[in-house]
């Protein structure tokens, strides 16, 4: 079992930056790829981005590429989510979640997740 809880969220204007982090307990960090994933207000849960067990790989959603930077500590069990150049477009509830078999954009590879974090973007 995997237990994640995510941080980091807030209120920021159009153009800004926050980083969300999240922090693992429960079985060994190092051994799972992470993965972020938001959901907008009306709208499915959808891919953002996501790191392999040794850091060594990133892939991200083609909307957030080049602005959001995903990385992790496995000293310390943490993931985070370096969001630069907001957009209004972003604002959803940002979800960490662990997969133990391979780096993945697609939810259902995922075997445990957090309880989301509130990003909203202002205009």
């Amino acid at each position: 079992q995997v237990q994640l809880v995510e941080s980091g969220g807030g209120l920021v204007q159009a153009g800004g930056s926050l980083r969300l982090s999240c922090a693992a307990s429960g079985r060994i960090f190092s051994n799972y790829a992470m993965g972020w994933f938001r959901q907008a207000p009306g709208k499915e849960r959808e891919f953002v981005a996501t790191i392999s067990w040794s850091g060594g790989s990133t892939y991200y959603a083609d909307s957030v590429k080049g602005r959001f930077t995903i990385s992790r500590d496995n000293v310390n069990n943490t993931v985070y989510l370096q969001m630069n150049s907001l957009k209004p477009e972003d604002t959803a509830v940002y979800y960490c979640a662990a997969n133990y078999f391979r780096i993945s954009g697609d939810q259902n590879d995922y075997n445990y997740w957090g309880q989301g974090s509130q990003v909203t973007v202002s205009s």
